[in-house]
């Protein structure tokens, strides 16, 4: 999972990620990534609207945001 999130780092996409919380409760959310550590990461939370630190281990999905917009013709 880390290498996934250190790929989307670098390339400075958006993620959306399924995470799950101390309480066990499952969340959606979309997020910008800022740094990574060897067991943490920090990024930018679209859902709560404010930077927040994740743990990588309790992160069960991660994928690349894709814009697909329309071209101009």
């Amino acid at each position: 999972m880390r290498q996934q999130l250190l790929k989307i780092y670098q390339r400075h996409e958006l993620a959306d990620m399924i995470y799950i919380g101390a309480d066990g409760s499952l969340t959606k959310r979309r997020i910008h990534i800022l740094s990574i550590t060897n067991h943490s990461f920090k990024a930018y939370c679209y859902l709560r609207r404010s930077k927040r630190t994740f743990k990588i281990d309790r992160v069960l999905s991660v994928q690349q945001v894709v814009n697909r917009e329309p071209q101009a013709i």
